[in-house]
């Protein structure tokens, strides 16, 4: 698998915090944006800290990406540090985007080159791109409450072929944790497995029934909001776990933080700082369901995820 500083074998990814973002600016999150390399790095060297090895890095195109200071970052705070390509849900790009104009066969050249040849400095913020050589390892994309728009869909057929032609992952925004089965049910006809999906928020649609459905068709997913006490508080997700764990299916699951806002960083003076998955919620995973099963969603799962592996 791809990190930013170069392949690495998914089995030498220690534990893995699914879903970050160490840099992002968004219209959909004004003032909210983090851009600051120096601060991103503290954040991730937090986390390295926390005994985490690995960090997913979900921040697709035209969101502010920025993979040589990933690369510079991932060095300087001794983790690994997995970059996304893709794009998001449409609430993410204003109605004169480009991602909504260009064909599909342009958004998927820009996929492809993100994935084999390196991303863009700029992001994509213009018709001259600043290459680099700093490569994306998963691809993102995003669906919107309850429903894929039609431009998703359109983003939905290029991440789909790019994910088919180059061989990694595909994780999802699920809005509030809906319309999981749809979305699963259309990569299946583009061509990707289930086995090859991450399905994100899964927790903010605490339904544990649903999650077991999701689980047996064999995608992964991932709860994200941990530390985020305004989604409710960290037990509803223990007793997630437990309840997947309960039927077996524990190793369809990945963690996560989501921290996508400056004012929930440690190093703006936020909170609850994106460390919070190491530092307070895998000590109480442990207490409650013990050691072996903290390994194998905080490690065994995201490996078979990124072996491609059922």
């Amino acid at each position: 698998m791809m990190t930013v500083l170069g392949p690495v074998a998914p089995t030498e990814l220690g534990y893995v915090d699914a879903h970050e973002h160490l840099f992002l600016r968004s219209p959909a999150l004004p003032t909210d944006e983090f851009w600051d390399g120096e601060k991103s790095t503290a954040e991730a060297a937090s986390v390295r800290a926390s005994g985490i090895g690995t960090i997913i890095d979900l921040t697709p195109v035209g969101l502010g990406r920025r993979p040589v200071a990933l690369a510079k970052l991932s060095a300087e705070a001794g983790l690994h540090v997995v970059a996304a390509t893709g794009y998001h849900r449409v609430a993410h790009y204003p109605a004169w985007h480009w991602a909504r104009e260009v064909s599909e066969d342009v958004l998927l050249d820009i996929l492809l080159t993100d994935l084999t040849a390196g991303m863009d400095d700029r992001d994509w913020a213009g018709p001259r791109p600043v290459p680099s050589t700093v490569r994306a390892g998963i691809i993102k994309l995003g669906a919107s409450y309850q429903r894929i728009t039609g431009d998703e869909h359109r983003w939905f057929r290029a991440g789909a072929e790019a994910a088919r032609r180059v061989g990694v992952p595909v994780a999802v925004h699920c809005e509030t944790g809906t319309a999981p089965h749809e979305i699963l049910d259309t990569l299946a006809r583009l061509g990707v497995a289930e086995y090859r999906v991450l399905l994100g928020h899964m927790d903010r649609n605490a339904d544990p029934e649903l999650h077991r459905e999701l689980a047996s068709r064999g995608a992964y997913l991932v709860y994200d909001t941990v530390g985020r006490i305004k989604y409710g508080p960290d037990a509803r997700i223990l007793d997630l776990i437990e309840s997947l764990a309960a039927a077996g299916l524990a190793g369809q699951l990945c963690l996560g933080t989501d921290v996508g806002r400056r004012s929930m960083l440690r190093a703006y003076g936020g909170g609850p700082g994106m460390d919070v998955l190491g530092r307070e919620f895998l000590p109480r995973l442990e207490r409650r369901l013990g050691h072996e099963l903290v390994d194998l969603v905080m490690r065994d799962a995201p490996a078979a995820l990124f072996s491609g592996r059922p």
